[in-house]
C-alpha cells in the first residue's frame, strides 16, 4: 500500500513508460504513411470510433469499481482479524490462569496469522508474476513470506512438533485454529477454564475461521477472466484505431495539424490503458505489491499488541515500511 498523500506521477509514468513508447509508434506510423506515402485509404471515419472508446470507457468502469470492491474487501476483512485477534489475545490472557497455557495459545496465534499471510503471498496462475522484481520497494523491509520458507518463520511461535504437524496439510492456518480449539477443550476439561469463557473464546476462533475463508475466497477465485480479458482486448482495439480515425479530424484545421495526430493519440491510448492497468492489478488484492493491502505489516503490528499484552518489553518492530511501502 502507497503510503504518501499524493501519488506521483513519476512513479505512474515509471511503469508505463514502455507502452507510451508503444503508444508514440502505433499513432506516428498511420501519420507518416498518410504523410509521406499517401495512403488516404487507412484512414477511417471518426463516428464509430468514438462509439467503441463510448462504450469502452463504461467497460472500463465497470472493471475499476468490481476490483476496487476486491481490493476493499480485502482490507475489511484483514481490518476484522485485526480486531478479533487483539480479542482473542486479551481474552485468553485474561480468562486462563495459568500464564504458560496463555503464552501458548497467544504464539499459536501469531504463528496462524504468520502461515495466513504466507498462504495469501502463494502465487496463482492468474496473477502478475512480475511484481516481485521490483525490489527497491522492500530492499530492507523484513517481509518473510517474500524470502523464506513458511517453516521457519512458525518456529519462532509454536514447537517443532506442532510445526510438523500443520505442514504435513494443505492449509496450515486453518489447522492452527483448529489445533487452539483443541486446546481450549483440553483446557476447559482440566478445569483450567469454566464453560461460558470456554464458549466465548470458541466464538472468537469460529470468527477468525469466517474471516479465513473470505480471503481464501478473494484468494482462490479469480475476477472473471472473461470480463478481465476482453476488456484488455478492447482497450488495445480501441488504441490501434484510434490514431486512423483522429487524422481526419486533425487533417480539417490544416494539413501541417496531422502531426498533432502523435502527442494527442499518445496521450489517450495512455489515459486507457492506465485505467485498464489500476483495474487488472487491483483484482488481487494479496500479490505483495504498493497498492495491495499491506498484511505483513498489519500481522506484525498485531503481533506486537499481542507480545506486549504478555507483559514482554521492548519489542522490536520490524521495518515494514520502505520507500512510502507499507506491505
Amino acid at each position: 500500500m502507497y503510503t504518501k498523500r499524493s501519488y506521483p506521477l513519476s512513479l505512474t509514468l515509471g511503469w508505463t513508460f514502455k507502452f507510451i513508447v508503444v503508444f508514440v509508434g502505433i499513432s506516428s506510423i498511420p501519420v507518416l504513411l498518410h504523410q509521406i506515402f499517401g495512403f488516404d485509404f487507412i484512414l477511417v471515419p471518426w463516428l464509430p470510433i468514438a462509439l467503441i472508446g463510448t462504450a469502452l470507457a463504461f467497460y472500463l468502469g465497470f472493471k475499476t469499481n468490481a476490483s476496487y470492491d476486491r481490493l476493499w474487501e480485502a482490507r475489511k476483512i484483514w481490518g476484522s482479524i485485526v480486531n478479533e485477534s487483539r480479542t482473542f489475545g486479551s481474552m485468553a490472557i485474561a480468562y486462563i490462569s495459568d500464564k504458560e497455557d496463555a503464552r501458548r495459545l497467544v504464539y499459536r496465534h501469531i504463528a496462524f496469522l504468520t502461515a495466513l499471510r504466507f498462504q495469501m503471498r502463494d502465487r496463482r496462475e492468474w496473477e502478475h508474476n512480475n511484481l516481485r522484481e521490483d525490489e527497491k520497494y522492500r530492499k530492507n523491509a523484513d517481509i518473510d513470506e517474500f524470502e523464506t520458507e513458511l517453516r521457519p518463520s512458525i518456529l519462532k511461535f509454536i514447537s517443532e512438533e506442532e510445526a510438523n504437524a500443520v505442514l504435513a496439510c494443505k492449509n496450515p492456518s486453518a489447522q492452527l485454529l483448529h489445533l487452539q480449539m483443541v486446546e481450549l477443550e483440553a483446557l476447559n476439561n482440566a478445569g483450567k477454564i469454566d464453560n461460558f469463557r470456554h464458549a466465548e473464546l470458541g466464538n472468537v476462533l469460529r470468527s477468525l475461521y469466517d474471516q479465513e475463508g473470505r480471503t481464501e475466497r478473494i484468494k482462490n477465485f479469480p475476477f472473471p477472466r472473461q470480463y478481465a480479458s476482453l476488456n484488455f482486448y478492447y482497450v488495445w482495439l480501441f488504441i490501434l484505431l484510434l490514431p486512423l480515425g483522429m487524422i481526419g479530424e486533425f487533417e480539417k484545421l490544416g494539413e501541417n495539424y496531422v502531426w498533432l495526430n502523435i502527442p494527442f493519440c499518445t496521450i489517450i491510448s495512455w489515459v486507457f490503458y492506465t485505467m485498464e492497468m489500476i483495474g487488472d492489478y487491483s483484482e488481487n488484492p494479496f500479490e505483495g505489491s504498493f497498492n495491495d493491502v499491506p498484511i505483513t505489516s498489519l500481522s506484525k503490528l498485531i503481533e506486537v499488541d499481542l507480545r506486549e499484552m504478555l507483559g514482554e518489553k521492548n519489542i522490536p518492530l520490524q521495518a515494514i515500511n520502505e520507500n512510502h511501502v507499507s506491505f
